[in-house]
């Protein structure tokens, strides 16, 4: 006898700051509080820890 594929449950959340749409399967505890990584290092610069080469490719100044 074949098994039902479990189908998983998706939830959405928006960045409070950007705006931007994610999806996830994972359900948030505190979904007003989630902002994207590109918020989270606006936030942060000091903790921004990517690669030059991935700063170049965003076009964030690097000082």
């Amino acid at each position: 006898m074949a098994r039902k594929k479990k189908a998983k449950q998706i939830f959405r959340y928006d960045c409070t700051m950007t705006g931007d749409t994610y999806k996830t399967t994972k359900k948030a505890d505190n979904p007003d509080d989630l902002v994207s990584v590109q918020a989270y290092y606006e936030l942060n610069p000091e903790e921004d820890d990517r690669p030059e080469r991935i700063k170049k490719e965003l076009g964030i100044d690097s000082e």
